[in-house]
């Protein structure tokens, strides 16, 4: 498996028919560079499809996921989210993930 250590979220959307170096290109413009064992996700216009580039030590990876129903839970604030796995795994599945993680702590005044 891939190790993956910090998962960014790209919150503009793009032209998902880019390629492998367009979205290093993307990541490069947003990141400023694109870190060992780091993902990047991006989203179409739509919604409803992502691609997360990670760059492994090595090279770099680049997966597609499409929802047929429904759209990716995405954020409109600032240029960019850091994500927890947490996160980032409820993302993936199409759940909003700005409820996980910090943001759904109760904590008792």
């Amino acid at each position: 498996m891939i190790r993956i250590e910090a998962v960014w979220l790209a919150i503009a959307p793009v032209d998902l028919r880019m390629g492998l170096d367009s979205a290093l290109a993307r990541v490069v413009a947003v990141f400023g560079a694109a870190q060992p064992h780091w993902a990047y996700v991006f989203a179409n216009r739509r919604g409803n499809r992502i691609k997360v580039l990670v760059h492994d030590g090595y090279g770099l990876w680049l997966a597609v996921r499409r929802l047929h129903r429904g759209r990716f839970a995405w954020s409109a604030a600032g240029e960019r989210v850091a994500l927890s796995r947490e996160q980032f795994d409820a993302l993936v599945l199409g759940l909003p993930w700005q409820r996980l993680g910090a943001a759904a702590v109760v904590s008792v005044l």
